[in-house]
Formats: C-alpha cells, sequence, structure tokens
C-alpha cells in the first residue's frame, strides 16, 4: 500500500468523545506509521502544531495533536474538574479510544505534567521523547513562576492575578519575553489563543487549572524516577528567553537522561516554534526512531 505524505494528504481535523469530552484533535500522516502525540500548552491549543505536522511530512510518523478540555475546539461539559490529573484522564481515554498502545510524546509546558503522568501509568507505552520548554525539575522553575505556583485560592488578590495573565496583554506578553527578533512572530497566535480564552467558562477553567499547578511541582521526583528508570531516547529542545521555565531546566533532565540530545536555543521564548520552526522541525525528524 502506498503511503500519501502529509503535504498530499493534508492535516485532518477531527473529535473522539471520552467519557462526556468531545476531545477535538488533528492527525496527519499515514494510519499505519508509528504514533507522534503532540501535547500543547498553555494558553495555546494543538494549532501550534500545524507548522511542526506540515514539517514533518516526509516522515513515517502518524502525528496526532488533541486539544485538552478547556482549551482550543475540545467541548467538555459544565461540572468537569480542571486539574491535571483529570486532563491526563482525558488525553489518557483519548489515547484508548484510538488505539494508541504505543507512541512517541512531544511535550511542551502543559504537556509535560499531562504527558508525564501518561508515563508514569503505562511506561510501556511511551517510545520516545520530544522535551520543549516542558518543565519537570524545580531548577527549571524562574521566580515569576515560583511566585505564581505559590498561588492559592485564599491568597489575598490570587484571583485576580491569574485572571490578569488570560487578558489579551498577557498572552502577548508569553509570546513576546525572550524572544531575539519578535518581528518573526505572528500576531495570529495569541489572538487565537485569547479568542478561544474569551469563551464563557474558558477563565474559570484556567484559574483552577493555575491553582493545581502545585501538584506537578509535587509530582517532580515521581517524573524524574520514571525518566531514571526507563531512560527513554530523548531530545531536549529549549528556548533559552523562556520567562518561566529556564534553561537550568532543560539541563537538569540530563540527570536523568544522560544520553540526551539538548540543544538551546538562545534566541528563542516559550513558544520557541513559532520562531524556530525550521530548526526544530530539523531535530525532531533525525531524532524519531525510525520503524523496522
Amino acid at each position: 500500500m502506498s503511503v500519501m505524505s502529509v503535504t498530499a494528504q493534508g492535516i485532518h481535523h477531527r473529535h473522539a468523545d471520552v467519557d462526556g469530552v468531545r476531545v477535538f484533535y488533528r492527525e496527519a500522516g499515514p494510519a499505519d506509521g508509528p504514533v507522534l502525540l503532540l501535547l500543547h500548552g498553555f494558553p495555546t491549543a494543538s494549532h501550534q502544531f500545524t507548522g511542526l505536522m506540515r514539517a514533518l511530512a516526509d516522515t513515517p510518523y502518524r502525528l496526532i495533536a488533541p486539544d485538552y478540555p478547556g482549551f482550543g475546539h475540545t467541548e467538555a461539559p459544565a461540572g468537569y474538574s480542571y486539574t491535571f490529573d483529570a486532563l491526563a484522564d482525558t488525553v489518557e481515554g483519548f489515547t484508548d479510544a484510538l488505539g494508541l498502545d504505543r507512541f512517541a510524546l512531544y511535550v511542551f509546558d502543559f504537556g509535560a505534567p499531562v504527558g508525564f503522568r501518561l508515563a508514569e501509568r503505562r511506561p510501556e507505552r511511551i517510545t520516545a521523547l520530544v522535551v520543549q520548554n516542558a518543565n519537570a525539575y524545580e531548577d527549571g522553575l524562574s521566580d515569576t513562576a515560583r511566585t505564581f505556583i505559590a498561588l492559592r485560592p485564599d491568597t489575598p488578590g490570587a484571583p485576580e492575578q491569574v485572571r490578569s495573565l488570560l487578558t489579551l496583554e498577557g498572552t502577548r506578553m508569553q509570546y513576546e519575553t525572550g524572544v531575539g527578533d519578535p518581528s518573526l512572530l505572528s500576531p495570529d497566535s495569541w489572538t487565537l489563543d485569547q479568542h478561544f480564552l474569551d469563551l464563557p467558562g474558558r477563565a474559570d477553567a484556567q484559574v483552577d487549572l493555575a491553582f493545581d499547578y502545585h501538584s506537578n511541582v509535587a509530582r517532580y521526583p515521581a517524573w524524574q524516577t520514571w525518566l531514571s528508570r526507563h531512560r527513554p531516547p530523548a531530545l531536549i529542545v529549549w528556548g533559552a528567553g523562556d520567562p518561566f521555565f529556564t534553561p537550568a531546566g532543560a539541563k537538569a533532565y540530563l540527570r536523568d537522561l544522560p544520553d540526551a540530545e539538548l540543544h538551546i536555543l538562545e534566541t528563542a521564548g516559550h513558544f520557541a516554534l513559532e520562531t524556530h520552526l525550521p530548526e526544530i522541525a530539523r531535530l525532531v525528524a533525525a531524532f524519531l526512531p525510525r520503524p523496522n
């Protein structure tokens, strides 16, 4: 059977029903190819991977990028509990619904707490790991991140501090901070993110997740144990100008994954794909294990 490339086949836009959640996802590549599961961050969604999916057209991989509940086009029922455990439950159910029993993981930002929860639960599923500005070590937390993580619902002014990050100014700041050449950034990215943030109920969901972020830091030791025990092949790519996760967090992975490939992009920020897509795509394509 001949396999059509992503360029010819295009990116498909689909839904899967998972315990009452209508999960939106993007899919490209051969249906029988090895899977790369792309897990997005905050405050974006699977649309952040569109360029990468097209750039990986010549690989044999089946590329799948879902939107989490509370993000993008995914529709969650009233009463959904917006915690990182719940996001991981939904994404795990999504992988079951699609029959994804083995896959490489690309984790960015929130993708780490979601993806590493999946890896803890079913380590045998993970074939390889691409980490892009996705923190799993206290070394990598900037002062800004530590202040944010320390917020609790009863901290005076905390809800307002979180909501200030959910404005257009806050969203744009996350894209522009630490970027060497801001003219490489398309304003379409942060305006699309803001569109979804402004939908009814979305800000409340993000506030709940912000107050739950400390649960991720508490799990760092468990994730590090998984990394050191299972030693998945790993590529680590990091925008050095990230205001939340510093390059020290990228280098910390080498303690548990000494054979990992590490690249620090000095002129990239948190959303490194926005400015360094060709370079990252080349690194990912060269790194991904080829099927036998």
